[in-house]
């Protein structure tokens, strides 16, 4: 009962258990596809800085920057050539070093990608790695000879095809989780980890504030690299129970932890594809000495089936499910990450909301519901303007090589309804989240002057930057007083969440709780105008608190006075969402009508 948590929770918001990082706001920036400052139509670190006073002006604390080093871009980056330099499409280290400097001197604080599962195959360890068996870095990847004249192991990579490669120069194939060109790295290997700790510790020497940790759970790889149990014909078939969540990575990690990361006062996130919450207490427990917190997936798999591309139609009920468990299993014990959208998933607004019908309602209303949740929320770029997904016209308008391996895949293993695939791809794609920021109703929405490297949704005209810091009433400033009510308010990150009306398909509603202080969420998730009824846990019971009236905090639809908490229940509009503050919490002294 409600009563009972109110008096017996613990006192979260000590001091000892504060930390910057629980407390902030992240903006992760696309740089690729940002701000373009000299017309090559590729974003920029120059762009970037010119918009840092549009970033400080919306509230957010830390700013997370994809990758900017040098590469070949077989993954958009994500298959690093150089661990310490600047890629050329985005400018030099002196550049890098000026949007530091601007991220500081605004208050705000600067988050690397870290990519050390894998390199890119231009990277100069991997060149001399496959030039001979007995060369000093051939150790420094995971190297094997063919079994029967084909792979040593029958995994599949996370884009399709074998995850490994065959290479004539040693007549032995190399692992690839990923694309052929991303060699996963042997962190077996000691020299490999002092290599990339040393690497760490130079960016942070220069200042950054911390790491988000590109698919960290895969580092350790099953002893012996055994097949996958395989299910049909399928000639590759996935393998994580061999490669993520492998139990000596928590030995890397508190290695890193002691060797660097407990060095600095940082944030460090990990992408942790396929982990559970008890995963989740192990890589990000506050007493273990790993990761600040973790990236988790099970919310992001709600709308498919065997693979992201076998799509359904998610459930709120599983949705309240995912999200309750992930709140209440890490509560007291490790922190939660808070998203719905990054450059690997679309739009938030399109695949949750209403993007058609009700585009400005539904985004606020996805806004309220992840950011009062307990935990760090993190804002993709254009989320915070109502961006949503764009339907390419056809398959060479899409970029990302996980769409060219998909289709190729499908098609070898007999796929006829590629009509129906190709519907998938357009719900789905990861190019969806990557076109290029709108700032204006200007050519190419404001991005660059020359021609983006991706299309620019077409939409712009009508969702822009321009256009919603003039709207009072935009999804803009909207968000920007959810971040300011989260620095004013310690509830917002520190208190207990409950979860209500368990059972409503339509409505998601929980409480916040700290120490005597009650906060009520309420969401309507759908089009429909369904009721709201306040539970008879939340109307009786003997309290000491404040006789004070529920206050309105904030809503996404004008307060109207017929429909309002006093009554006990209220009519939900198409996508309304409301926040109470139910100080005193019971019976009559809420104000609640006889």
């Amino acid at each position: 009962m409600l009563q009972t948590f109110l008096r017996d929770q613990p006192e979260n918001n000590d001091p000892a258990k504060r930390q910057w990082w629980k407390e902030a706001v992240v903006y992760q920036v696309y740089p690729r596809s940002f701000m373009d400052s000299n017309g090559d139509g590729i974003g920029d670190l120059k762009g970037i800085i010119s918009r840092l006073d549009y970033l400080k002006d919306l509230g957010v604390d830390v700013l997370w920057l994809s990758p900017v080093y040098p590469s070949p871009n077989a993954d958009n980056g994500y298959d690093v050539s150089n661990y310490r330099a600047i890629a050329d499409e985005f400018g030099t280290m002196d550049d890098f070093d000026e949007l530091l400097a601007g991220v500081h001197r605004r208050g705000m604080k600067l988050l690397m990608d870290l990519v050390v599962n894998h390199t890119s195959d231009q990277h100069p360890w991997f060149l001399q790695s496959r030039s001979s068996k007995d060369n000093p870095y051939r150790d420094y990847y995971i190297w094997r000879p063919g079994k029967n004249g084909q792979e040593p192991n029958n995994w599949q990579s996370y884009f399709s095809c074998s995850a490994w490669e065959y290479d004539d120069m040693t007549d032995e194939y190399y692992l690839h989780l990923f694309t052929r060109h991303q060699p996963d790295l042997n962190w077996e290997n000691p020299k490999v980890r002092d290599e990339i700790y040393d690497m760490m510790t130079w960016w942070l020497d220069k200042g950054i504030d911390g790491f988000r940790m590109d698919v960290i759970n895969g580092l350790a790889k099953a002893p012996g690299l055994p097949d996958a149990p395989s299910h049909g014909q399928r000639r590759y078939v996935w393998g994580g129970e061999f490669f993520l969540n492998v139990p000596r990575v928590h030995d890397y990690l508190q290695e890193m932890h002691r060797r660097v990361l407990s060095k600095y006062d940082i944030m460090t996130v990990g992408e942790t594809g396929f982990v559970t919450t008890e995963h989740a207490k192990l890589y990000a427990g506050e007493d273990r000495n790993e990761l600040s917190m973790v990236f988790q997936f099970e919310h992001m798999g709600l709308d498919g089936g065997e693979d992201k591309w076998d799509c359904k139609p998610w459930s709120l009920l599983e949705l309240k499910k995912v999200m309750s468990q992930w709140q209440n299993d890490l509560y007291g014990v490790a922190w939660n990450s808070l998203y719905l959208t990054n450059h690997d998933q679309p739009r938030a607004l399109s695949r949750f909301g209403d993007d058609r019908n009700y585009p400005v309602e539904s985004a606020k209303m996805l806004a309220t519901f992840l950011h009062l949740q307990q935990g760090t929320p993190f804002i993709y770029q254009g989320e915070e303007i109502g961006m949503t997904n764009m339907i390419f016209d056809n398959l060479v308008d899409y970029r990302d090589v996980e769409i060219f391996n998909l289709w190729r895949d499908r098609a070898e293993t007999g796929e006829t309804d590629l009509g129906r695939l190709m519907h998938a791809i357009s719900l789905k794609a990861r190019d969806n989240a990557r076109t290029p920021m709108q700032w204006d109703d200007s050519a190419h929405a404001g991005f660059t002057r020359g021609v983006p490297w991706i299309k620019v949704n077409p939409n712009y005209p009508q969702v822009n930057v321009q256009r919603s810091l003039t709207d009072d009433n935009s999804v803009w400033h909207y968000y920007r007083k959810l971040i300011a009510l989260r620095k004013k308010h310690p509830i917002m990150v520190y208190g207990k969440y409950d979860l209500i009306l368990a059972d409503h398909p339509e409505i998601y509603a929980y409480t916040r709780t700290l120490g005597s202080e009650v906060w009520l969420v309420v969401c309507n998730f759908f089009a429909n105008t369904p009721v709201f009824e306040l539970p008879i846990d939340l109307l009786y019971g003997a309290t000491d608190l404040p006789e004070d009236p529920p206050e309105l905090i904030i809503s996404n639809y004008p307060e109207d006075a017929s429909q309002s908490l006093s009554q006990g229940h209220f009519t939900l509009r198409p996508y309304e969402c409301r926040v109470y503050r139910l100080t005193s919490g019971r019976g009559a002294r809420l104000g609640l009508a006889n």
